[in-house]
């Protein structure tokens, strides 16, 4: 059972006698975090606790499309590698997955993403009202089993947990609304400050020092253990943010599971393109900052809604002033000329020219090295397979940088 294969006590392989194993030891623990966590999720969420209609059915779709369950497995970690128990961390850790795909589903919809993790976004498969509809349910269902942790770890550590995710989730809404503000106001006049305080809020928070310390709560550990794993997560999650943003321009779609390029379509404001801005000859500079301004082009949902239209014009159902009125408030919507293919490719050679691409490596190198000091800090958390894992995922994240 995988859930067994996580309760054991290997010994360590930094100091101490070495294990084999098939995979890499990053990979097999993390897919044994995600087959229980998968579990988990299935027994609080899926249809056979709440009935079999279609809003659980796609509560389900994300967590079960893959990925790497990397917040459960950072809770989880830090828990049994106190010594913990598993079942006392894995409502949470589920309930920080599920966080994390609502997440997901809105952002996508935010940033009119058309692909996640190789197939359709939820939005373009089933429509924006469901899709929304689905990410607000994960949210509000996420609720019940943080309260459930009374009965599991006692009212202390729960009420601890509980209020660590309300911050969380206060923190990364910020975050994501200074990013989206950002898009909408065509800022470009930020540094590297700026970037960095960003991902903290929108990535570190919900992506790393939440998962951490929730999983040291779950198992008994003080706030003077706690507070440690929030400089740990804050440079992990830095070192992660900018390498996802880096592979973004230049992965592979079936690896990377996004769009290649889709965030400079969408205009985000990532450490490499703020430092191509900062560092182009004025006229590029100007230039950019006008391809900024533009609008991403629409999707093949403006065909589908305009080929509706006609339907409806023509059964009757859509009067010929009703349609008039609806293109007239389209158009006006629409009035912002797109970015362009060209435009595009166009500031990726930009960042290539000016340095930035090696810039943004050597930033993240930076913070992969300071997360890996910070763990080395933790002297309460003894050498396990546990901890061996937070330290083969700093030293993924460092070698994703180079």
């Amino acid at each position: 059972m995988p859930t067994a294969s996580l309760r054991s006590t290997s010994p360590s392989r930094r100091g101490g006698s070495a294990i084999t194993t098939a995979c890499n030891p990053l990979d097999e623990y993390l897919a044994l975090c995600k087959e229980s966590c998968d579990r988990e999720i299935e027994r609080l969420y899926g249809p056979g606790a709440h009935g079999t209609n279609g809003l659980h059915d796609l509560i389900l779709d994300y967590p079960m499309r893959g990925g790497k369950a990397l917040r459960p497995a950072l809770s989880i970690a830090t828990c049994l590698g106190i010594g913990g128990h598993l079942e006392a961390v894995l409502p949470t850790a589920a309930t920080l997955e599920l966080y994390h795909n609502a997440f997901l589903i809105h952002d996508d919809i935010e940033d009119e993403s058309w692909w996640r993790r190789g197939k359709p976004t939820l939005h373009v498969d089933h429509g924006v009202p469901i899709a929304v509809n689905v990410g607000d349910a994960m949210l509000s269902l996420s609720l019940q089993p943080l309260l459930d942790n009374v009965e599991r770890v006692g009212l202390g550590p729960a009420l601890r947990i509980l209020r660590a995710v309300a911050k969380m989730t206060r923190l990364t809404v910020d975050g994501q609304a200074l990013e989206l503000e950002w898009i909408r106001s065509n800022t470009w006049r930020l540094d590297d400050a700026d970037y960095l305080k960003m991902v903290e809020l929108k990535t570190s928070w919900y992506s790393f020092i939440t998962p951490l310390q929730a999983g040291a709560i779950a198992a008994g550990a003080t706030p003077e253990m706690v507070a440690p794993l929030e400089s740990l997560g804050r440079h992990l999650g830095a070192a992660f943010q900018i390498t996802d943003d880096l592979l973004n321009l230049r992965g592979d779609p079936q690896e990377y599971g996004k769009e290649i390029g889709g965030d400079l379509w969408e205009g985000k404001r990532t450490l490499m393109l703020l430092h191509a801005l900062r560092s182009a000859e004025p006229s590029d500079q100007a230039r950019a900052v006008t391809i900024l301004a533009k609008r991403r082009p629409g999707s093949d949902g403006e065909l589908e809604f305009t080929e509706l239209l006609d339907r409806l014009t023509a059964h009757g159902q859509l009067s010929a002033s009703g349609r008039a009125e609806i293109e007239t408030h389209l158009q006006g919507q629409r009035r912002a000329e797109a970015k362009s293919l060209n435009e595009i490719q166009w500031l990726h050679d930009l960042m290539h020219q000016v340095g930035s691409l090696k810039h943004a490596r050597d930033v993240a190198a930076g913070h992969a090295r300071k997360a890996s000091t910070a763990l080395a800090g933790l002297d309460w958390l003894p050498h396990s397979r546990h901890r061996d894992m937070l330290a083969d995922l700093v030293d993924y994240v460092h070698g994703r940088t180079r």
